[in-house]
């Protein structure tokens, strides 16, 4: 096969695969509602059938990439593909939300093989001058499938069942691991020990999945219920066992070492606040246009539409623009013009006409996404060495996905704190009839629920409270990325050797 078009072969591939992964950490968001009514699940379980899936990707994509080194990226990678349509399959005919959580989790252990593999084997591909665009690419065409996922997704629900939302993955899994065996060449890291860390794996794990816990009780129980501090004390202890374990393995999963690297410490401490933004916009923006705006699944998934189009037309264009100028500017400024999307959407009432308040906010919040982040990727890359690529990809991609784990659930508790205390305040001094007080009970537990015929007006107003404090929330987080950004990357280009 002439050598050009392999390689362009191999990147549709390593695109296709990764596409699998994100979408299905955002289409979920429109089917929510429909799956919601169909299983009568609260804001938590519903949280749950998101957070099940980014809690067993951020815990071992950092595994998923050491293995992709030690085994083989290809081998990983198509494993991780033929694993990620079984469980997609799992989740599509689950009877429960208890079931469905649990596929969702077995399919982010899929997922956690894919994502680093395919970064690490563009990193082997493409030659240094190559490599900014070709990033650029994987992030455009990745983007795109983010948001294409809900609209598709969206329509499918609408028109026949939230459960078609999980089946899509099937054929791009059957097509990308044909593509694989035809035109991906093998790698991998020669100088792998040959051992995988699992207890590192085991205590990162638990250290997500106890402040996962915590913060996802929290709003609802307090923090003084066993259920809240009990995973909180014991996630905090796992996450010191995981620090210590990998500063003492003789194979860690995380190498610290990799952090003496300033790139990719600032590059993945920006990663952290610009995806955790992204995830609480995402999640909340989709349920709340469609419970309490009344959006439909459809619409919900079409509002989000010219994210697609800034991120196809304009990373490849960015990544290309770091590659000769290096990547601080944008991704200082990148957060900046997306806070300012994400302030837009304070803008955003129960009414949410599009044109007017969504429409900007999300253009605005997308150009911003499309300046940053296939700089920041390429910045990663190109701050380890080659043979470290798919451990360095896998660091990223983690703390990606852990970024938008605990976002949902801490952004989560800003909403419901603010719904509470906004609820509380009109309501003060009012006289509520028995069934006026059981609904607002329940409210408590849905904030962004959908409205009811004759609901109090207090609810709907408080939700709209709730919405706009996360979405404040998220603004400060890019904020606070475009400042990492801006103090701690180096304006350089290349990569090290």
């Amino acid at each position: 096969m002439d050598p050009a078009l392999r390689k362009r072969l191999t990147l549709v591939a390593c695109i296709l695969g990764s596409t699998v992964v994100f979408v299905d950490t955002t289409v979920v968001n429109v089917a929510l509602p429909a799956l919601s009514e169909d299983f009568g699940a609260s804001l938590a379980e519903q949280q749950w059938v998101v957070e099940a899936y980014l809690l067993t990707l951020g815990a071992l994509i950092l595994i998923g990439g050491s293995l992709a080194d030690l085994f083989g990226r290809r081998r990983v990678f198509t494993a991780g593909l033929a694993a990620f349509g079984v469980t997609s399959l799992l989740c599509a005919v689950a009877p429960s939300v208890g079931l469905l959580v649990a596929a969702r989790a077995l399919q982010g252990v899929a997922g956690a093989l894919l994502v680093p593999a395919s970064l690490a084997i563009i990193r082997s591909t493409f030659p240094e001058a190559e490599r900014g665009a070709a990033v650029g690419s994987w992030t455009a065409w990745t983007g795109i499938g983010i948001v294409i996922g809900p609209l598709l997704g969206g329509l499918l629900v609408d028109l026949v069942s939230w459960r078609l939302v999980f089946a899509l993955n099937l054929p791009l899994v059957v097509v990308t691991i044909a593509l694989v065996g035809r035109c991906v060449e093998e790698s991998r890291d020669a100088e792998a020990s040959g051992r995988v860390d699992v207890s590192g794996a085991l205590l990162g794990a638990a250290a997500l999945g106890g402040i996962v816990v915590a913060l996802l009780e929290q709003p609802t129980r307090g923090f003084d219920a066993p259920a809240v501090w009990m995973p909180l004390a014991g996630g905090t202890l796992a996450a010191v066992g995981f620090i210590v374990r990998e500063r003492t393995a003789a194979a860690p999963m995380l190498p610290l070492s990799l952090f003496r690297e300033r790139d990719f410490s600032a590059a993945n401490l920006a990663t952290l606040a610009v995806y955790a933004a992204l995830g609480g916009v995402s999640f909340f923006s989709t349920l709340f246009i469609q419970q309490v705006a009344g959006y439909s699944a459809f619409e919900a998934g079409a509002a989000f539409m010219p994210i697609t189009l800034l991120l196809f037309l304009l990373s490849r264009r960015f990544g290309a623009l770091a590659d000769r100028l290096g990547p601080r500017l944008m991704m200082a400024a990148g957060p900046l013009v997306a806070a300012g999307g994400s302030l837009l959407l304070l803008r955003v009432g129960s009414d949410a006409p599009y044109a007017e308040t969504v429409l900007p906010a999300v253009v605005v919040f997308g150009l911003g996404l499309a300046m940053t982040v296939a700089p920041l990727t390429a910045t990663v890359l190109n701050s380890v060495p080659e043979r470290r690529a798919g451990v360095a990809s896998g660091v990223n991609n983690a703390v990606a996905r852990i970024a938008g784990l605990v976002a949902i659930a801490a952004v989560g508790a800003v909403v419901a704190g603010a719904f509470g205390a906004d609820l509380d305040e009109r309501l003060a001094g009012a006289r509520l009839t028995a069934g006026q007080e059981e609904r607002v009970a329940e409210a408590r537990e849905s904030p962004l629920a959908s409205a009811r015929e004759g609901d109090l007006p207090e609810l709907i107003d408080a939700a709209v409270e709730g919405y706009r404090a996360g979405m404040l929330a998220c603004a400060l987080l890019l904020v606070a990325g475009a400042a990492i950004s801006a103090l701690g990357v180096r304006s350089r280009r290349g990569a090290i050797a």
